[in-house]
């Protein structure tokens, strides 16, 4: 198999971080000619040194700052749809090792050798993101590859992702087979839940953190719970089903909570649990000033920090939401805090529940530092898809 690609290359002594391993090459580490800035974006070229030694297959976007994403380290080979099925089959066989059931995300971008390709399985069900110009570009035989490799019944694009807006990508959510006019049902760990993958958030659904909710549940039998940002229930269902006296939950989505209190019925635990439409921080806040405490207390909000200059502004929000979630855990009670944030480093995260603690004057122990479950792979040389971060504490 061999390719007639393009090449674009690196500028002189540019090469090294790339042939070290790491995925992108930026525009101003590349030689950008006549001939590479007329290149469509999502182009396959292959990338080489200023010598012109070959590097690998690459999508290159040239109106991108990430311009270049390796895909293949081997610079003769054609990428197609019998290449992508390939790469499909080991996503596969690897997820098919971590899990008993289909249910889990199947490809998680650069870490599964496939840039800006995320794919979330619901059984014979498919929620797709097509994040770069490589993947848009690649359309057809990433479709032609899922068919041959999983035969779904329904695939939705989720192509409404802010970064897709970097790739100079327009916006859409488009069924492209069968019918998502109603949720699909999905479980894990023996929970059942429902997403509905044409208008909740992202993909549809959070597979990564089932782990974390898995160890939520098995804090919360005999006690009461306050899952804040609750979205469909994926913390507040497993912890009612693991014996918590009381579990509310609170969202400011409507859709989203009626999903989670169907979950609920589903699961023959409606009745230990409450759902409560609100913003997260005016309900704890008005918590708070009716001194209401809570064996367990979960925060999993949405990201604070979609950019380096948010940092300062997200920052604060953490700390307003680690306080506030601080003050409503009960004395012995254990606390879950979580960022999904690649900007918010673990470090600084941390730093912020230790302020908060000092702030508080309450003592603490860290039970668990987290991240997202393994079919959430990180690729060694970007640290950005490490996004996820959370601390559980027991605090005093």
């Amino acid at each position: 198999m061999s390719n007639d690609y393009p090449q674009v290359r690196v500028l002189p002594g540019r090469h090294k971080r790339i042939t070290g391993g790491h995925p992108w090459a930026f525009s101003n580490e590349l030689d950008m000619t006549a001939e590479a800035k007329a290149l469509p974006p999502g182009s396959l070229v292959v990338l080489a040194s200023h010598s012109g030694e070959a590097i690998g297959v690459a999508g290159f976007n040239p109106h991108s700052l990430i311009a270049a994403r390796l895909i293949d380290r081997k610079p003769k080979t054609a990428i197609d749809a019998a290449w992508l099925t390939a790469r499909l089959r080991q996503c596969l066989e690897l997820r098919d090792r971590l899990f008993d059931a289909p249910f889990y995300r199947l490809v998680h971008a650069e870490a599964d050798g496939l840039p800006g390709l995320v794919v979330d399985r619901f059984g014979d069900v498919l929620s797709v993101q097509f994040n770069t110009a490589l993947i848009e570009r690649l359309r057809e035989p990433v479709l032609e590859a899922l068919e041959s490799v999983l035969s779904p019944t329904a695939i939705v694009l989720r192509n409404d992702s802010a970064v897709r807006k970097l790739e100079g990508l327009e916006s859409a959510i488009e069924i492209v087979k069968g019918d998502l006019s109603a949720p699909v049902e999905l479980t894990e760990y023996g929970v059942r839940f429902l997403a509905d993958l044409t208008g909740g958030q992202k993909t549809g659904w959070f597979f990564d953190q089932r782990d974390n909710r898995r160890f939520m549940a098995s804090l919360s039998r005999g006690v009461n719970v306050l899952d804040v940002y609750s979205h469909t229930g994926g913390f507040a269902i497993p912890a009612a089903m693991a014996g918590a006296e009381s579990v509310t939950a609170v969202d400011k989505s409507a859709p989203a909570l009626a999903l989670a209190e169907r979950a609920a019925e589903l699961n023959g635990c409606a009745d230990r649990c409450g759902f409560v439409k609100a913003d997260a921080f005016n309900e704890m806040e008005r918590l708070a000033t009716v001194d209401a405490r809570y064996g367990v207390v979960i925060a999993d909000p949405p990201a604070f920090v979609k950019s380096k200059k948010d940092l300062k502004g997200g920052i604060r929000a953490y700390r307003k939401m680690m306080r506030l979630a601080a003050r409503l855990t009960a004395p012995g009670g254990y606390l879950f805090v979580a960022s999904c944030s690649h900007h918010m480093t673990a470090e600084l995260f941390d730093e912020q529940m230790r302020k908060t603690l000092a702030d508080a004057n309450r003592s603490a122990r860290v039970l668990r530092h987290a991240s997202a479950a393994p079919d959430h792979p990180l690729h060694p040389f970007l640290p950005e898809s490490g996004y996820l971060k959370a601390l559980v504490l027991q605090l005093d």
